[in-house]
């Protein structure tokens, strides 16, 4: 009897049990979001994991994103299969620098269940990294430069190069090269450039961001004279100079400078003419350039077109420009405190004689051609350059270096001595 009754509530337990279990409601299914990774500017990878599929078979399962929070499947979505399996999404057709909300959603006869919401941000093309390569053969019309792209800032070189002008922070608005669509070294060409002018120049990478420059740097053209002789040139304050020697045989009209060698002729002369230090065209041509008598530098025709044999006043204004006070400037003799040493060049001169050159006119020790005798001396020691100044019928007005004294000389001497001849820029 004992036993009988025992079946019977075992039985009834188990009815218990399977009618709660049949009673039971399906829900929709929960899950987790996974963290965003692998982000670019356009794509990125999510997924998601199914802790419970809600007592139904999961029918479609992936992750939706939105530019507003709380995305639903009718926002974009990735399918990533059915099954309550783990699974991984790929997030494609983004825009660039866009903030995104993401959940990962699982499907099943039920509904749809979310997962918490993660947020992300797609990269962002940035300027290009670009830098200026320094100038090379620079010739008074046209000059080599170049640059490096060595960053493309995550999009596409569109265009680089280099552009350049007279004003300070050129830009693709003003001169430019073009010079390919890709990272890397390239070399630019400038041309069109005029002599002795100061340039300034940066190399440029554009992408879809913009466009972006390089360090700014500049050079200064060289100036070419009649004859095809090429000088270099430097700013010195608010002028521009020749930074060597003037050596033209020819006016810049074409006509011929006579050239006299002979002592006794040259001492003799009221006129123009020219020689070479010693008379030796070979050796101190393109060392020194040429030597000339005042008479030359009256006509007005020596230097380029577009230049002139400085005044002594035009002299004066370089000397303050390098520290002499104006009241030494306009003095005579031995002036100023170190203003020679600042033009002299750094080499060429006797041993503890060379100059600083921190002016950039990097003057030589060329001699001159004595007036009295016709004589060419003091190479290695000394040099002169006259001025378009004269002071009275025979006399003209100068300036000297000397190896042992760091100051600037000033004074007149007769027309008809040789001296150097250094341009400057109208």
């Amino acid at each position: 009897m004992k036993r009988g009754l025992s079946l019977v509530i075992l039985i009834s337990l188990i009815t218990v049990a399977v009618s709660f279990q049949s009673c039971k409601k399906a829900t929709e299914p929960t899950l987790t979001t996974a963290g965003v990774t692998g982000i670019t500017l356009n794509s990125a990878v999510s997924g998601g994991t199914i802790t419970s599929d809600g007592g139904e078979e999961i029918l479609e399962k992936g992750v939706c994103w939105s530019t507003s929070q709380s995305p639903t499947i009718t926002d974009p979505k990735t399918m990533d299969g059915i099954g309550s399996g783990n699974f991984s999404s790929n997030l494609v057709g983004l825009a660039e620098g866009t903030p995104y909300y993401v959940r990962a959603y699982a499907t099943n006869s039920v509904g749809t269940g979310y997962g918490n919401e993660v947020t992300f941000t797609t990269n962002q093309i940035t300027g290009a990294v670009v830098t200026t390569t320094a100038v090379a053969s620079v010739t008074s019309t046209s000059a080599e430069s170049g640059g490096n792209v060595t960053d493309a800032g995550g999009g596409v070189i569109t265009a680089r190069g280099v552009c350049w002008s007279t004003s300070q922070n050129p830009t693709i608005a003003d001169n430019k090269t073009t010079n390919g669509t890709t990272t890397g070294i390239y070399t630019s060409t400038l041309t069109g450039l005029s002599s002795g002018v100061t340039y300034f120049y940066r190399a440029y990478a554009t992408n879809s961001s913009g466009t972006t420059y390089g360090q700014q740097l500049q050079f200064i053209t060289p100036v070419t004279d009649i004859e095809g002789n090429i000088y270099k040139t430097v700013a010195i304050g608010t002028q521009v100079w020749m930074a060597e020697n003037l050596k033209t045989t020819k006016y810049n009209d074409d006509s011929a400078i006579p050239i006299v060698t002979a002592n006794a002729d040259w001492i003799a002369l009221t006129t123009a003419a020219y020689c070479w230090a010693q008379n030796n065209e070979t050796t101190y041509k393109p060392l020194y350039g040429a030597i000339y008598n005042w008479y030359a530098v009256e006509t007005a025709k020596l230097c380029p077109t577009g230049w002139h044999v400085p005044t002594d006043a035009e002299f004066s204004t370089m000397e303050v420009s390098l520290g002499m006070t104006q009241a030494e400037a306009s003095g005579t003799d031995w002036r100023g405190t170190d203003q020679g040493k600042e033009m002299k060049s750094t080499t060429g001169w006797s041993t503890g004689q060379n100059g600083t050159n921190t002016s950039g006119f990097t003057a030589l020790p060329a001699g001159y051609r004595s007036y009295l005798t016709g004589v060419s001396e003091g190479i290695g020691l000394i040099t002169y350059f006259w001025t378009a100044t004269a002071t009275n019928v025979d006399i003209g007005v100068y300036r000297r270096l000397d190896g042992d004294n760091d100051k600037v000389f000033r004074n007149g001497t007769f027309k008809r001595a040789g001296k150097y001849v250094r341009c400057v820029k109208n």
